[in-house]
């Protein structure tokens, strides 16, 4: 009885042996199927790409030529299309800058005139106004108009005739 038993579990144990193995063969010959495939048409496509590369033409019909033809006729409309919407863009965003560029040089120029008025105003606030006339009559070409000194009728002293450029300088 013991051996029946024995003999039970080995048979048992070698057919189950067997259906593994037929299923890891099975197995094995679609992996190796599904590898054939796949290497056949990573072929096809490098061949491909030879065609389109303008590689290997030879031994292509008329009709497969002119089919390649047109895939890249796509291809470039394709391309320039996307080129045309990049170079679109790229205008329309340095336009955008330039706009802001001249908005902000506009706003510094006029804050430049202001401060330019303004300094003129303090300086017109802080010359005495002897000095005042006297440079209004060099500019005028009145008194003698070389920077010489001259007599101030009023009070009977010499005086300096200052050019305009350097009035602002005065009492900073």
């Amino acid at each position: 009885m013991r051996m029946k038993r024995i003999l039970e579990r080995y048979e048992r144990h070698s057919s189950q042996m067997q259906h593994t193995t037929s299923a890891t063969n099975e197995s094995q010959d679609i992996r190796t199927l599904g590898n054939v495939k796949l290497k056949a048409r990573l072929e096809l496509l490098q061949k491909t790409q030879r065609h389109l590369m303008g590689e290997e033409l030879d031994s292509l019909s008329l009709k497969e030529l002119h089919t390649y033809e047109q895939q890249i006729d796509a291809a470039l409309r394709h391309i320039r299309l996307r080129k045309n919407q990049l170079m679109l863009e790229s205008i329309s965003l340095l336009q955008k800058k330039d706009k802001e560029l001249q908005d902000q040089n506009n706003l510094l120029s006029k804050q430049i005139s202001e401060k330019q008025k303004e300094l003129e105003q303090q300086t017109h606030e802080r010359i005495p106004s002897f000095v005042l006339s006297n440079s209004d009559r060099y500019q005028s070409g009145g008194g003698g108009g070389d920077g010489e000194v001259e007599e101030n009728p009023r009070e009977g002293q010499p005086s300096t005739v200052m050019p305009p450029w350097m009035v602002q300088y005065i009492n900073k």
